[in-house]
């Protein structure tokens, strides 16, 4: 049977080529699935999420149609659940058998094809009831070949001898042990002359008493080997259970010998491909896990839908997936747009407003689109990024020598060397450690080097100032013909009450500072009443 090409995440084999040479893989590093918070989303044991980031159309539609079918059947991923430690019992044995001292150990052989037979047995009883309902070409040829696979002839076979050579195999109670004496009564040559289904009685005068019988037959005991009686150190005890091992092992290399050319060019084939996409499937049910987990808390998921047009980013209804499984209340949903009038957004708003929050999900969206996944929105459309890059608050970094504003720097430094037009960039408080005249300067000629690459970028910030000046560095961009900017901010009631709302806007920098002086007991109406109290 001819070797079955199969993969979860790539449509063609040139797809996955492509992406394993990183043409059409964005620049999304470990720090960024860290900073928003997708390594929390999706936890992998075997790979990393960065693994599967792709920016290509084909292979981002091809995995939608993988997740919609595994959402729509949860007994897929409950399949893969329980076919991932058998896939991992497979490799394991290769392991050993590659490294094994021994030589050709046919048990190896046996194991596997006992593994494989349960491989194929769980997909089958999984998938197959399945078939109908699904709609993705990758399933469906999965399926196919499962039931393919279930239903030969060589499978059949294969089945049939496994069943009769394990139970040979599991019936040995015992071995009858021949050795040829020579003139002065010592041991010239031994062997195992059969191989038995009865233990064979001890012999002593107790046991016979308790069978009641004193006869002897061929089961029964005359005197032990000295290795295994009493007295004897482990070491002469090990050197006899490697003899009987080896010579057991020797007599079912026969039995199992006729398999052996089975095991190479059929067996290996067909675990190989199943090996191959061990990880992918570790990916598929983490992904799928962290989706039903915002469906079961009644929140939206949508296919994504991917623009030919440069620059397109457009949310309806985006919420931040992360906050949404960790807080107990309703989730805030917002719409969100890059266009032609604001690629560069400076996002202000009060402390704990959602500025941090709609800054991640803007990130999260794009994420999960280029991972293959439903978008957390109720409507999502997007030009894929070649890179995701965030500058967030961070207390690792080379602060000794630089200082914090020196690593600062040097971070946003490095992000300008590798984005580009087609980048997503996220800065959250960025200048922080800095006054904010200084920071105010540093952040304007960022902002129109933003503009100057033209990618799309969300610049979350206390500066409010700086968001009243988006008039002047849009005069600024005009002269080099850079992207626009524009103003995003958190919305705040009367009273300090957040709604965690984004509003497309420019900032009320005297509510926000009104909002701080009254959180520190900064107002006239509470410095009177500290006044009060402390004269009193």
């Amino acid at each position: 049977m001819e070797a079955f090409s199969f993969s979860l995440l790539y449509p063609t084999r040139e797809s996955q080529a492509r992406h394993a040479s990183r043409t059409h893989r964005p620049n999304i590093s470990a720090e960024t699935a860290e900073s928003l918070g997708l390594s929390t989303l999706i936890q992998l044991k075997n790979s990393s999420i960065c693994d599967y980031f792709t920016a290509e159309r084909e292979v981002i539609d091809y995995r939608a149609n993988n997740f919609s079918d595994m959402l729509a059947c949860p007994e897929i991923a409950q399949t893969f659940i329980k076919i991932l430690p058998i896939l991992s019992d497979i490799g394991e044995l290769r392991r050993m058998a590659s490294g094994s001292e021994i030589g050709d150990d046919y048990l190896f052989s046996l194991s596997e094809i006992e593994l494989y037979i349960s491989a194929v047995e769980c997909l089958a009883d999984g998938l197959l009831p399945c078939r109908a309902r699904l709609h993705g070409a990758a399933l469906i040829s999965l399926c196919d070949y499962i039931e393919k696979l279930s239903k030969s002839d060589y499978y059949k076979e294969l089945n049939e001898k496994l069943n009769a050579l394990t139970h040979r195999v599991r019936d040995i109670k015992s071995v009858t042990i021949g050795v040829n004496l020579d003139r002065t009564m010592q041991a010239e040559k031994c062997g195992v002359l059969s191989i038995n289904a009865k233990p064979f009685k001890s012999g002593d005068t107790i046991d016979k008493i308790l069978r009641m019988s004193f006869a002897k037959d061929e089961y029964t005991l005359m005197a032990p080997l000295a290795p295994f009686a009493k007295g004897q150190n482990e070491n002469q005890k090990t050197a006899m259970r490697i003899a009987l091992s080896a010579a057991i092992d020797d007599i079912f290399k026969g039995s199992v010998r006729a398999w052996k050319k089975i095991v190479q060019t059929y067996v290996l084939d067909n675990t190989n491909f199943l090996l191959s996409v061990m990880p992918e499937i570790e990916f598929m049910v983490e992904a799928v896990n962290c989706m039903n987990a915002l469906k079961d808390r009644g929140l939206p998921l949508c296919r994504p839908q991917i623009s030919d047009v440069r620059h397109t980013f457009f949310a309806k209804g985006l919420y931040n997936p992360a906050v949404a499984l960790a807080i107990t209340g309703e989730s805030v949903k917002n719409d969100f747009a890059f266009d032609d009038d604001g690629r560069i957004f400076i996002l202000t708003g009060p402390n704990r407003g959602g500025k941090s929050v709609i800054t991640c999900a803007v990130g999260l969206a794009a994420a999960f689109a280029q991972l293959g996944m439903l978008a957390p929105a109720d409507e999502f459309t997007l030009y894929p990024a070649d890179g995701i890059y965030t500058h967030f608050p961070s207390e690792s970094g080379d602060t000794v020598d630089k200082g914090r504003l020196g690593e600062e720097c040097q971070r946003l430094y490095d992000i300008f060397q590798s984005a580009s037009a087609d980048s997503i960039v996220l800065l959250d408080e960025s200048l922080s450690s800095t006054g904010a005249y200084e920071a105010s300067v540093i952040a304007a000629e960022i902002l129109l080097g933003f503009s100057k690459l033209g990618c799309r970028t969300v610049f979350s910030t206390h500066l409010h100032t700086l968001a009243a000046r988006a008039g002047e560095l849009n005069a600024d961009a005009a002269a080099f013909h850079g992207a626009k900017i524009d103003t995003l901010t958190a919305k705040i009631e009367d009273g300090g009450r957040r709604t965690f709302s984004i509003l497309r806007k420019a900032p009320d920098g005297k509510s926000y500072a009104k909002d701080i002086a009254d959180k520190y007991g900064l107002s006239l109406e509470k410095i009177t009443e500290t006044i009060k109290n402390k004269l009193s």
